[in-house]
């Protein structure tokens, strides 16, 4: 079909273009005229290409995120967007901060929404600002679980319409559940816990400095 559309009288390269768009815009969406190999690569690049978009809004029109941004320049880090990098994730997590490289991952395709991204790019910036300010060594589960108490306290991963979401709900003391559940759950994946035991003795050791312990923000966010 392809090659006849080309030698159409008055067809354009311009008008190829357009049209091989639209064709493997279709493929993506039926599934009809590409193998499976071609749709994951389609989908995979137009995950890609939102996450992208979304995190240069919200780098620039977020209040949070320009908040977390500020303040990591004045702890020394000074973030630009090539240290915030959307890639697809072989988990369940929307993202990840890496100590070694200094960079965080936003996981393209697990982010329900702009929202979504905004909330796990200001919970990995807060672990960002622990690390440049604090000098957190993540293999001591105690300094773990305390960045993982802010992170989570401070980023709105633990807003009440978020919980609902994920099927938790409660009318006392909502917040601080949902921040103390987060966090064992984070402390007992670090290779250094051998239990989870050790990670909620870890959680509850630090609990009340840690989780008062708004900075930069002034009150949680």
């Amino acid at each position: 079909m392809s090659d006849a559309t080309s030698n159409l009288p008055g067809s354009s390269s311009s008008d190829q273009s357009t049209y091989d768009r639209w064709r493997r815009k279709f493929a993506m969406i039926t599934g009809l005229g590409a193998t499976a190999e071609e749709r994951a690569a389609e989908m995979e690049a137009y995950h890609h290409q939102k996450c992208e978009k979304w995190k240069r809004e919200l780098m620039t029109y977020s209040p949070a995120v320009v908040f977390m941004l500020k303040h990591l320049k004045l702890a020394g880090a000074d973030v630009s967007s090539a240290d915030l990098v959307c890639a697809p994730c072989d988990t369940d997590r929307a993202g990840g901060f890496s100590p070694e490289a200094g960079a965080v991952v936003l996981c393209q395709g697990k982010f329900m929404g702009k929202s979504h991204m905004e909330d796990t790019l200001v919970h990995e910036l807060v672990h960002m600002y622990d690390h440049a300010k604090f000098k957190v060594d993540w293999n001591n589960l105690r300094h773990h679980a305390c960045s993982e108490i802010r992170a989570n306290s401070l980023s709105g991963d633990c807003r009440w319409s978020r919980e609902v979401r994920r099927g938790f709900v409660a009318f006392s003391k909502q917040h601080q559940e949902c921040v103390r559940r987060r966090a064992v759950l984070s402390v007992r994946a670090n290779p250094a816990c051998p239990d989870e035991a050790t990670a909620e003795r870890a959680v509850n050791e630090v609990w009340e400095s840690c989780f008062n312990d708004t900075r930069p923000f002034d009150e949680i966010y």
